[in-house]
């Protein structure tokens, strides 16, 4: 799985990492939310703060998020470079016309 994960970090390296993060943080925040609620985390211990038992739950599900991100990335960033509005580029001519000008003093 980490040759696809360093692939996928090529070709769409910050989407990824975004992807990734956000997966993570709703995660996280999630299951400090159950356990908040009452849910209780087999293993954690008694013991264990609120946000530490979260973080070992969030580990757990690892390579579930690490899955998600290999599918999630190239069709977010698709999406993103359809919708995204494209720069309109310069006529052909014009960059070389104001190269080849000479300078004005």
């Amino acid at each position: 799985m980490s040759e696809k994960l360093k692939a996928l970090l090529a070709d769409f390296g910050a989407y990824a990492l975004v992807i990734y993060l956000v997966i993570f943080a709703a995660t996280l925040l999630g299951f400090a939310a159950a356990i908040r609620a009452g849910f209780e985390v087999e293993g954690t211990g008694e013991t264990a703060g609120l946000w530490f038992a979260a973080w070992l739950a969030t580990k757990a599900t690892q390579p579930l998020r690490i899955g998600a991100t290999l599918v999630l990335a190239p069709l977010v960033a698709g999406l993103v470079r359809r919708f995204r509005p494209q720069r309109e580029a310069a006529p052909e001519g014009a960059a070389t016309e104001a190269a080849s000008e000479p300078p004005t003093t």
